[in-house]
């Protein structure tokens, strides 16, 4: 999409429809929900700092792109806990100029957060809250929209990294 197109209903609703067929190229136990917690995590094949490398490439080859990072396994090292765990913030501005139009507020949860850690078995986990799950709050109807949009954007993305 050419940078300073405005996103129009149909636009969206044809992105949510390709984002949606895109789903089901992904392996059904790919990527992973607990019915009791919104977070999903997946495993995925190599290390931290190798998955985090590939995540890059896939979010700025599908349009979106790494706003910033948050290096948690060296901020926390300070308290002698050894953790390997990164975070990425991840979005589109012409996304976050549609939702930050319908409402301001969607500060708080965009970009979207993506998580990638070491856990204690010794396997790399992605994890991200569903952004419908945060952006419903704001009882907004383009909110909702694009938020579900993105869920299966990152759907997609994160599924890809599955198969360890």
């Amino acid at each position: 999409m050419k940078a300073g197109k405005a996103f129009t209903r149909s636009t969206c609703g044809a992105m949510a429809l390709v984002a949606g067929l895109a789903l089901l190229a992904v392996p059904p136990r790919a990527v992973a929900q607990n019915a009791t917690s919104p977070v999903v995590q997946v495993r995925a094949s190599g290390s931290v700092s190798q998955v985090l490398g590939r995540l890059k490439r896939m979010v700025a080859s599908n349009g979106m792109m790494v706003m910033g990072e948050l290096h948690q396994g060296k901020v926390i090292a300070m308290t002698g806990l050894h953790v390997n765990s990164e975070t990425i913030f991840v979005g589109n501005p012409q996304v976050g100029k549609q939702l930050f139009a319908a409402d301001p507020g969607v500060g708080l949860v965009v970009p979207v957060r993506i998580n990638v850690f070491q856990d204690a078995q010794g396997g790399t986990v992605v994890s991200y809250v569903p952004p419908s799950t945060i952006l419903g709050a704001f009882h907004n109807p383009t909110v909702d929209h694009v938020a579900q949009m993105l869920d299966g954007k990152l759907h997609n993305l994160v599924g890809m990294l599955g198969g360890q």
